[in-house]
Parts: structure tokens; C-alpha cells; sequence
């Protein structure tokens, strides 16, 4: 099987063909219908985490907690807390899904992405997205309709500050070779992971992501997107690329207890939770993010559940 192009450590480290890694989605905690973490212990969770060998951590990029959304994310900005949480760890993965390419100037995420890529060794993992709550945009004077067009332009100029006094013309700004961005990623370029489709044509999304992030679906629809997203990269003429997703998770104390739907998930026993882990590895899923949210059990509890259940055989 061929590989997944190396990027970084944590592109390396995370993603392989054929094989399904598992990582956590921050807060590591249930807070159930609080939108708001109160983050006990966060560190401390996000080190045991990396000590009991979970492949990745990922933060979201949620600028205001919008009470029609429900969800506040990890309430830390994730740049800044991606810097807390490389100095905290040693091995994991650090991911954004996603950072909202059409709120941030191009630059910022450029320069503090890489920041953070170099400070952790390489275990940055940048997923990008178009975003979807039309409450932030007013607050920051973007236009949300054309949001598309703004995501399409950052990304050219995120790319482009990978290479030596860059050049290009981009509606956020014009880079005339008169001075260089630094630091540069570790692996040349940043690992840029596209969310959904971003409002872009499935084909750019192909042609231009490192990986796909997409959400949980039933197997056949899942099947399907994913096939087509490999179809669309071969078709371009490159190698194949990861795809992750998602995933909410309540896990019983009983082994063997029958799913249930959740938001975005399911509650289950672990024996349920394992089969649906090696359905997606076939469907050729590589990553999935589990959130702790909506758990029922203790936090640390499940973590060491997981890692003495399932990454043994959910791991590189």
C-alpha cells in the first residue's frame, strides 16, 4: 500500500494507510449540556493522555461562545494553548479542527501555526475550515456569504510563507519577495487538513488538502464520501491522502451494552465501540477523534479503558 506523503512528526505519527489511529478531542471532560468546560485537571488529562499513548489531542477554534451553538470549545484560544500543551507533552499529536481561515488574517496563522509546529517538534497538525456560526462574523466585520472566497485566498497565502521571502499577489495581502516569515514548518510545509467541504469544489479540496476532516455518518454514506474524496486525489494524479473524523462517545460500564445514538455519536459498551472502529479502518478511515463530552463515567476511567482495550490495536 502506498504511503501517505511525511510532513512532520505528527502527520508520521498519526496517519498510515490501512491503519486507524485514535486520538481526543480537548476539553477532556464531560460537561453533558453546559456549553462552558470548567477545564479541572486539563493539563494534567492532556499529559496522561500522551503517557498512556493516544495518537492525537485536538482544540477547535471558537472565537465566542454563542449561546445558539451550545458549545464553547476548550474557551483557551488553541495557538495559545497549543504552546501550553507542547511544553506539557512529549510524543502526542497537536491538532486544530479547525482553525477559521475567513476570522484570522492569513499571516497570524501562518506564523503561529509554524511557531507552534517548531516549539513542539513537528507535532502539529493544522485542520482548516470556512466555519459555520454567522454570529462571529459580524462581531469581527467579515462577510459571511463570501467566506468561501476568503478560506480559498488564506490558504495560498499560508501555503506561500512556507517558501523564502515569498511572493504573490492575494486579496489579503501582497507578498513582494522583501521579507521572509519565520519560522518555517518543520517539515517545509504545514500539514493542512481541510474540514468539510469548506465551501470549495470537491476537487480543490482534493487537489489542495493534506487530509480530509469529515463527521460521522453510517457506513454506507461514509463509504461512499470517502471513496470519493481518494477517487478525486488520484484522479489529480497525487498520492493518497489521510482522512479523519470525529466522533462523540459514552461509554458504559457493561462491556457488551447495545449502542445508542448521542449527538454526533453513540453511547455503547466498549465490545461495540471496537467493532465500530475496525468498520471504519476497512472503510478506509484513518483517525478518529473521540470526544469525552457526553461520558457518563469518570474521565481518567475511560482514558485507561481505551488505552488497555484499544490501543493495541488502534496505533502505529
Amino acid at each position: 500500500m502506498e504511503p501517505f506523503p511525511h510532513i512532520n512528526r505528527a502527520y508520521a505519527n498519526t496517519f498510515q494507510p490501512g491503519k486507524l489511529t485514535l486520538g481526543l478531542v480537548v476539553p477532556l471532560e464531560a460537561h453533558r449540556s453546559d456549553p462552558v468546560p470548567n477545564l479541572e485537571r486539563h493539563i494534567e488529562r492532556a499529559h496522561r493522555a500522551d503517557e498512556l499513548g493516544f495518537a492525537s489531542l485536538w482544540l477547535r477554534d471558537v472565537p465566542f461562545n454563542g449561546p445558539s451553538f451550545g458549545d464553547a470549545g476548550q474557551t483557551f484560544d488553541p495557538f495559545v494553548y497549543l504552546g501550553a500543551l507542547s511544553g506539557a507533552t512529549r510524543q502526542i499529536s497537536l491538532g486544530v479542527a479547525s482553525v477559521i481561515l475567513p476570522l484570522r488574517h492569513p499571516a497570524h496563522v501562518a506564523k503561529q501555526a509554524a511557531s507552534a509546529d517548531v516549539l513542539s517538534g513537528g507535532r502539529l497538525l493544522l485542520g482548516v475550515a470556512s466555519g459555520d456560526r454567522p454570529e462571529e462574523y459580524p462581531a469581527m466585520n467579515a462577510d459571511f456569504a463570501s467566506r468561501g472566497d476568503r478560506f480559498r485566498d488564506s490558504y495560498a497565502y499560508i501555503r506561500a510563507m512556507a517558501e523564502p521571502y515569498p511572493r504573490g499577489v492575494h486579496a489579503q495581502g501582497t507578498l513582494n519577495g522583501g521579507a521572509d516569515m519565520l519560522p518555517k514548518p518543520t517539515g517545509g510545509r504545514l500539514p493542512l487538513l481541510v474540514t468539510g467541504g469548506s465551501r470549495q469544489d470537491p476537487d480543490w479540496v482534493a487537489q489542495n488538502s493534506d487530509g480530509w476532516i469529515t463527521f460521522p455518518r453510517d457506513a454506507v454514506s461514509q463509504a461512499r464520501v470517502v471513496d470519493d474524496y481518494r477517487a478525486r486525489v488520484a484522479a489529480a494524479g497525487l498520492p493518497s491522502k489521510p482522512v479523519m473524523q470525529s466522533l462523540y462517545i459514552d461509554l458504559q460500564p457493561d462491556a457488551r451494552a447495545e449502542p445508542r445514538p448521542i449527538h454526533l455519536g453513540f453511547s455503547s459498551g466498549i465490545d461495540f465501540l471496537r467493532h465500530y472502529l475496525r468498520e471504519l479502518q476497512t472503510l478506509g478511515i484513518n483517525h478518529v477523534a473521540l470526544n469525552l463530552r457526553f461520558n457518563s463515567a469518570d474521565v481518567e476511567n475511560t482514558m485507561q479503558l481505551i488505552s488497555d482495550e484499544l490501543l493495541g490495536e488502534f496505533s502505529l
